[in-house]
């Protein structure tokens, strides 16, 4: 047979369609894997801090100590004496303090040192320390002129073992920074910080630090570095940060001020946590922000993970939820300045004066910010008043920031009918940044949701979405249905430019919010198995999709049990209507580079798929095929401290004889097979 036979006979058989002749086959994926298609946002897949859960201090930010400046409401909290056969007191006190921004302190008034006279820090439920690993210490300290001592840090397990000490000289009459490194004998979960003074006299301490000397990137006042490893093998294109809830603030004086979180740590005002109370039965008053993980921080997370900052700045507007309180359209100038500052601390040269200060906490390149949200998730028209105000000042000065605009906390409601008849009559926006906390059933009847959207508007940001029902779980049914949705975003990858799972931590026993991606204490970490559904997404974006068609007896679901309907905020979910789903839910496109076709299949019913996948306009295909299959026993199998990768993604290989092959999905299951072929 001639060549151009051979080809036409391989041509033939990919384009033809073939009957499902076998009886176990009950579904059919035609991909043309020839076809011209879309390009896929480079962006589509990254991640969302909040400092939620604890997600921040006593979380990634990797600093041991709580209340390490004494600004909390009950100024002890995690603080206690120490006496060992001394006399004294001590006393909260504000005169003469550090600085404006920080203005309460401890002394001790040691009448009797003995063998030392201070106090001890628990840390967030205990310090966790490893056997030969140092810890930076450090402390803001001054003394009177009579204090002829030093100072001595100890760390000390449950029953007063010490297991790391260091001793600290040059106490004056002026305000100090004083440090040490302690390493530690043993491990331990539940150790303390001891700081005693050593000599009779008055002593003065704030700043009370202790961090460990590996942190992510091994920088200091840096990151936890089992958290961030976690973020980072996400590979997420972007994060947005640091938030959410917490920009708006309970009321306008509570909101996040990217100001506040630059510069010397103990010059950053602490800020108490809007999630203190905010939702009922989970309250958390003594938590706080110290803001040692602030903007600068950020950015530099940005860079280190390899991925785009997308910041997020309070709009003039405190939570619609709770005060409601607005900044009126004549006062809005300073919000409007912060936000034209925040671009010029990220991008400016170092001979501005934000840009200078940039430069001076160790970073004179600049961030490349490309991208700012203006609000969380406000709505309404007072949102829009003050957003336009926004927009066109920043697009006076700034015509390559591409502004995100919020379209409020839930989706096909009024608010987000009217955030988007603003955008298609008129408003600029150049993405907007859509919300969606649902049942699993939702995210199944939507993944077609941007199908036949219009391209001439703004592009989308799923900015925060998860499932969510009245059981607060992250089960394999609930991430099998994010992934379900996901082929959609995909799919959908020319208008959908980004999309983001929240929350993205949570601390066992310190938890605001459910179900959330990464779950940790003060040693472990585990992700949930929707942490591993965003990985497999992330690391499997192609460049862009082709055509898939799913044909197979279509799936109708029952209605929705009670159980499973949740309410976020004061917005109750909208009724459901079943109907019928999809046999299978997949999409398919080119990585250019690695030169595979990337098949995405998600299987989010309880039985298996046995089905035909069809590739036309393929010349030749590499027999080798690679899978990665995440799925578990049962649907309401979740991960575990005791079990963390119960649901974890496993590779497997097989063979095919040409661009028609059959292939089994297993009930609840996410599927990725690469392939390589010739078009």
């Amino acid at each position: 047979m001639k060549p151009h036979r051979i080809f036409f006979a391989v041509w033939l058989l990919a384009n033809i369609p073939v009957p499902l002749v076998a009886a176990d086959l009950n579904a059919r994926i035609t991909i043309e894997a020839g076809a011209p298609g879309h390009a896929v946002s480079p962006l589509l897949h990254g991640i969302f801090f909040e400092d939620i859960n604890y997600g921040a201090d006593g979380g990634l930010y990797a600093e041991l100590v709580q209340n390490r400046s004494f600004e909390h409401a009950e100024s002890l909290y995690a603080w206690s004496l120490v006496i060992r056969g001394a006399e004294g007191g001590i006393d909260i006190t504000t005169a003469d303090p550090l600085n404006a921004k920080n203005p309460h302190y401890l002394r001790l008034e040691v009448a009797k040192p003995g063998q030392g006279f201070g106090i001890a820090n628990s840390g967030y439920g205990g310090i966790a320390l490893k056997a030969g690993e140092n810890y930076f210490f450090s402390v803001r300290a001054r003394a009177s002129e009579n204090y002829a001592g030093s100072l001595r840090a100890v760390l000390e397990d449950e029953t007063g073992r010490p297991l790391g000490e260091c001793k600290l000289d040059g106490l004056t009459t002026v305000w100090k920074k004083l440090e040490g490194t302690l390493k530690s004998s043993g491990t331990v979960t539940h150790a303390r910080l001891v700081v005693l003074a050593t000599a009779t006299g008055r002593v003065d301490l704030d700043v009370v630090s202790l961090f460990p000397e590996h942190t992510f990137h091994d920088r200091r006042n840096g990151l936890r570095a089992d958290l961030a490893q976690m973020l980072a093998e996400l590979q997420p294109a972007f994060m947005r940060f640091p938030g959410g809830c917490i920009v708006e603030g309970r009321d306008l004086p509570n909101r996040y001020q990217w100001k506040d979180t630059i510069g010397d740590i103990a010059e950053r005002p602490q800020n108490w946590n809007r999630w203190q109370d905010a939702i009922r039965g989970q309250t958390a008053p003594q938590y706080y922000q110290t803001y040692g993980l602030g903007f600068f921080e950020f950015f530099q997370l940005c860079e280190d993970l390899g991925c785009e900052p997308v910041p997020i700045l309070n709009c003039g507007m405190a939570c619609q939820y709770q005060s409601k309180q607005l900044v009126p359209l004549d006062q809005l100038d300073p919000f409007v300045q912060d936000a034209l500052d925040l671009i010029e601390f990220a991008n400016g040269p170092t001979t501005s004066m934000w840009g200078a200060k940039r430069a001076a906490m160790g970073h004179p390149d600049p961030f490349h910010l490309k991208r700012l949200g203006i609000g969380n998730e406000q709505w309404g028209e007072d949102y829009f008043a003050r957003y336009q105000i926004f927009q066109a000042a920043l697009k006076a000065k700034h015509q390559e920031i591409q502004v995100v605009s919020g379209a409020g906390p839930g989706v096909d409601d009024g608010s987000w009918k009217l955030a988007w008849d603003k955008f298609r009559g008129g408003t600029p926006a150049d993405i907007v940044d859509e919300h969606y906390y649902r049942p699993a059933q939702w995210f199944l009847e939507n993944s077609t949701r941007y199908d036949a959207q219009s391209r001439s508007g703004p592009r989308v940001f799923a900015g925060e979405f998860a499932v969510r029902d009245g059981r607060m779980r992250s089960t394999l049914h609930g991430a099998i249905a994010e992934a379900a949705f996901m082929t959609g975003l995909v799919r959908n990858g020319d208008l959908v430019a980004m999309s983001s799972y929240a929350p993205l931590f949570a601390k066992a026993g310190a938890f605001q919010w459910q179900p959330d991606l990464i779950w940790f204490d003060n040693t472990r970490v585990f992700g949930t198995a929707s942490y591993h559904v965003q990985s497999l997404f992330a690391r499997n974006r192609p460049d862009f999709v082709v055509p898939v068609t799913v044909e197979g007896a279509p799936i109708v679901l029952p209605s929705l049990p009670a159980r499973d309907v949740a309410t976020y905020g004061a917005t109750p979910l909208p009724p459901f209507h079943p109907d019928s789903l999809p046999t299978l839910f997949a999409v398919a496109g080119r990585d250019d580079r690695a030169g595979d076709l990337i098949i995405t299949v998600a299987n989010p019913f309880a039985e298996a798929r046995e089905a035909e996948v069809v590739l036309r306009g393929v010349a030749r295909i590499t027999p080798d095929v690679r899978a990665t299959v995440l799925t578990s026993g049962s649907a309401d199998d979740e991960n575990s401290f005791e079990s963390p990768r119960k649901i974890a993604p496993r590779d497997e290989s097989f063979t095919v004889a040409g661009p028609v092959f059959a292939h089994r999905f297993p009930p609840n299951s996410l599927t990725i097979l690469r392939l390589k072929i010739r078009e």
